[in-house]
């Protein structure tokens, strides 16, 4: 490929600073991924196809072998979240790709960060046949890897085939799986079977109650914090990522010291990654190794079915039913004996908007090799 431009003083200078040879005529040879017969299985078999490359090594060239970016209009009186075909669908697709701030979804695209707004593009492009440029670019680099893993889960639960990416991020090709890449630089191809995803590695360490303040607004039910809770840190490649506190449980009924789960928070841009669970699992560890009894219950879906298979999980006689207490509540009843919930502010409104939810609730017994 070869382009005209007007010679210069401008570019005779440069030329010569660099002892660069020009005379007004620039080539550039696209790269071709001759090893890849498109026309046959790849069309029909691969799910995620991967172009990486430095930048001017004519990644979006290739890409356009593959199809044309989707340009995705948004109306600027509208929510973002209001552009999907129904709300079940406009959190599945914005979860999907590591967007998982609530507020933000009520807000109009053009006052999203970038980092927002190229998640949300993708939320929208990401379909059969979809051609994906500068794919995770303007995102933090650890937030591009739990966007590329949730984007992968996403692509694999709804079958989607076809879809190609272009990125000049390496860090990233682990995470995503590509079923084949194509490098650019060296002119290869690798396919999915070469690849392995790197282990998430989250160190646990105690924290000062003030943590809160960072989380306090992603919790799913309430910003409230016991004054009297143990806290506790997630940190992923040192950046923290998730916030746990736990209360005593004194209780007359059961035996032994015990402790139940108060606050579990992962930050919107790691959630997916299955950090949450495993954070879960660690807290019930310390609990566990001091002697303690561990207790906890919650309302969110993944997290309770997660317990409910886990071997390190033991179900307690209230798993799963509803919210008896936000029930009595509804009827105008009150709530029985408030010490019990230890001082904690319990909003009517958000037990009244809650009250319908099932509850799961276990005990952390560790796995049967650790408690023979």
């Amino acid at each position: 490929m070869k382009t005209k431009v007007q010679t210069d003083e401008i570019t005779k200078e440069l030329s010569r600073a660099f002892d660069y040879e020009f005379e007004g005529v620039t080539e550039f040879t696209p790269p071709q991924i001759a090893t890849l017969d498109r026309q046959t299985s790849i069309d029909s078999d691969y799910s995620i196809g991967l172009i990486v490359g430095p930048s001017g090594s004519g990644k979006s060239t290739l890409l356009k072998d593959f199809g044309t970016e989707e340009n995705v209009e948004w109306d600027a009186d509208k929510a973002v979240c209001s552009h999907f075909e129904n709300a079940e669908d406009a959190q599945e697709r914005l979860s999907a790709v590591g967007f998982n701030t609530i507020p933000a979804w009520m807000r109009p695209f053009h006052v999203l960060s970038n980092g927002e707004q190229f998640r949300a593009n993708l939320a929208r492009r990401l379909k059969d046949g979809a051609v994906i440029d500068e794919f995770t670019s303007v995102v933090d680099r650890n937030v591009a890897k739990s966007c590329s893993l949730a984007t992968r889960r996403y692509i694999d639960q709804k079958g989607l085939k076809n879809i190609t990416f272009a990125t000049c991020h390496y860090d990233i090709v682990e995470w995503l799986q590509p079923d084949w890449v194509f490098d650019t630089a060296s002119g290869s191809v690798i396919t999915r079977g070469s690849l392995q995803r790197p282990e998430i590695s989250v160190e646990v360490v105690p924290c000062s109650r003030k943590a809160w303040e960072m989380f306090r607004d992603h919790h799913y039910l309430s910003g409230d914090l016991n004054q009297s809770s143990r806290c506790y840190l997630a940190i992923w490649n040192e950046v923290v990522v998730g916030f746990n506190a736990v209360i005593a449980f004194p209780t007359g009924s059961i035996e032994g010291s015990c402790y139940r789960g108060h606050r579990t928070v992962i930050l919107p841009d790691f959630q997916g990654m299955g950090i949450g669970v495993r954070f879960s699992d660690a807290i019930g560890e310390i609990m566990k190794s001091e002697g303690h009894r561990y207790f906890s219950k919650t309302a969110h879906p993944r997290l309770g079915e997660y317990r409910n298979a886990s071997p390190k999980w033991r179900p307690t006689a209230h798993n799963m039913q509803d919210r008896k207490d936000y029930d009595r509540l509804a009827k105008g009843g009150n709530l029985p004996n408030p010490r019990k919930r230890h001082n904690e502010k319990y909003s009517v409104e958000l037990m009244m908007k809650h009250k319908d939810r099932l509850c799961y609730a276990h005990e952390y017994i560790g796995c049967a090799s650790e408690t023979s």
